[in-house]
């Protein structure tokens, strides 16, 4: 056997021989604990779902998964982490509306991945619907229909609320105008506590909101909701019609989350992380804290959660560029 022969077939038996331990290695995952990054501060609702899925992800892979908040740049910075970590299935991370479908047009130059490229859906966890919603006792408007006439007959004198430029409320606000053929000025605030206050002072005319934030002040009646944006109505708020049912096509917006992994994460660890998760979400307890403040369970496929993040990608991404919509 000449030397060539022999080094080749040696080469082929080494690379044959490394097969089975990488299967084997998948087989056995995890191993050691999982990082779950958070690309928010600890306390808000992505950090607060991301703690109580880990917890019962925990019991069903057999090892730790430990959240790890990574705040900044808008979802940005825990995100970029999540895309450069190693693709072996122990970092995984939260995947939001904003990093993962809006920033790379909104903020290219601080948008330093593609989630299309270096991020891999694993699961959907939920969907947040949002309201429109207007103070309940300085508004005249009763419903969605009497906001949209007003508008029409005052174009640019009335005005939005929103948690800040280029989230889901201003992009909300935006479609919504679009999709009216209305028009008004929008107002962003530095969160949506302030938006909120001056909406009930009436400064502002209306805005969209997640239900579980709209929700106490609609039971307290310091606020109207006119509508909601979903394709159905919601359990929590079953008056209230959708704006499909209004005659205003296209405006099913939620303020949505799930699990990503890095780009090359091998699929039998991405399904086995998905199977994970979406026995997390069938558990009583934690079905109940998403769904009783207005919310939606998700769950399903990897592909799935892909699609949505690319008809996402197109829609939002279209949106701010016909409108020239800018960070403030």
């Amino acid at each position: 056997m000449s030397i060539h022969r022999f080094v080749t077939r040696r080469c082929l038996l080494a690379a044959a021989a490394l097969l089975p331990l990488s299967a084997a290695a998948q087989d056995a995952y995890p191993t050691k604990p999982i990082t779950f990054i958070v690309p928010y501060a600890a306390g808000g609702s992505s950090d607060a779902r991301a703690r109580q899925v880990a917890e019962k992800m925990s019991r069903y892979l057999g090892q730790q998964v430990v959240v790890d908040n990574k705040p900044g740049g808008n979802g940005n910075i825990g995100t970029g982490m999540i895309a450069r970590a190693a693709p072996d299935g122990y970092t995984i991370g939260m995947g939001n509306l904003a990093p993962l479908t809006v920033n790379r047009t909104l903020v290219p130059q601080t948008t330093p991945f593609d989630p299309q490229v270096d991020l891999v859906p694993v699961t959907l966890l939920e969907r947040g619907p949002l309201v429109l919603v207007v103070n309940q006792d300085k508004s005249p408007y009763k419903n969605a229909r009497d906001l949209v006439a007003a508008l029409k007959a005052q174009p640019g004198k009335m005005s939005y609320a929103s948690a800040g430029s280029g989230g889901a409320f201003h992009l909300a606000g935006e479609l919504f105008k679009a999709n009216a053929g209305v028009f008004s000025v929008h107002i962003p605030y530095r969160g949506g506590g302030p938006a909120i206050n001056d909406l009930l002072a009436g400064q502002v005319d209306y805005m969209f909101e997640m239900l579980p934030s709209a929700l106490p002040y609609v039971k307290t009646q310091k606020m109207r909701p006119l509508a909601v944006a979903h394709e159905k109505r919601l359990p929590s708020l079953p008056d209230v019609p959708t704006f499909a049912e209004l005659g205003i096509a296209g405006m099913e917006i939620s303020n949505w989350f799930g699990v990503v992994a890095p780009k090359g994460t091998p699929k039998p660890i991405v399904d086995k992380l998905n199977q994970a998760i979406n026995r997390a979400l069938q558990e009583p307890d934690l079905a109940r804290r998403i769904t009783e403040p207005g919310n939606v369970i998700g769950g399903g496929s990897p592909e799935a959660f892909a699609a949505l993040i690319n008809a996402e990608t197109a829609r939002w991404s279209r949106l701010i560029k016909e409108k020239g919509i800018k960070p403030e």
